[in-house]
């Protein structure tokens, strides 16, 4: 069982992780994280040529780090959780997941875009982040902290 939460109205400019972090009581240090179709504009050259490539493979601790180093804005992106015992090489099996996968995000129930991931985090075009998560805690923190979100499910059914 997957859940959803869609944010469309909490935050000015999307996506910043800090505050995403914090909506999911900083859940992503739990995971390692497959971030790939990654459009973003940090002020730190190391970091922008980081996200520069097709994909990284970050340690929850890593991408934490880079965050509280610079909290740029995301534009676009598919940051994708795994349980740690779950190697980049038997992600890399798998196709690469893309922001840019709408149908899938407008279906009941919402599903995750890489078979053996956990959670994923998607930065839209810098006007709504989505969570998916087979974790229900993580959706219900966000939506707690950002009550003007919108659960993922529900919002499929207008």
């Amino acid at each position: 069982m997957t859940y959803g939460v869609i944010d469309r109205k909490n935050q000015k400019f999307y996506t910043y992780l800090s505050k995403v972090f914090h909506g999911i009581n900083n859940a992503q240090k739990q995971y390692n994280w497959l971030i790939t179709d990654c459009e973003c504009y940090p002020k730190n050259k190391e970091i922008e040529e980081l996200f520069d490539q097709k994909y990284c493979w970050l340690s929850g601790e890593e991408l934490t780090d880079i965050v509280v180093k610079e909290d740029f804005q995301w534009i676009w992106g598919c940051l994708c959780g795994f349980q740690k015992d779950i190697s980049l090489e038997e992600v890399l099996m798998h196709s690469l997941p893309s922001s840019q996968d709408y149908n899938r995000y407008y279906q009941n129930p919402v599903y995750l875009q890489h078979p053996l991931s956990s959670v994923e985090i998607v930065p839209s075009d810098s006007s709504w982040t989505l969570i998916i998560s087979k974790d229900n805690t993580i959706i219900d923190s966000y939506i707690k902290m950002y009550p003007n979100s919108e659960d993922l499910s529900a919002f499929n059914q207008r």
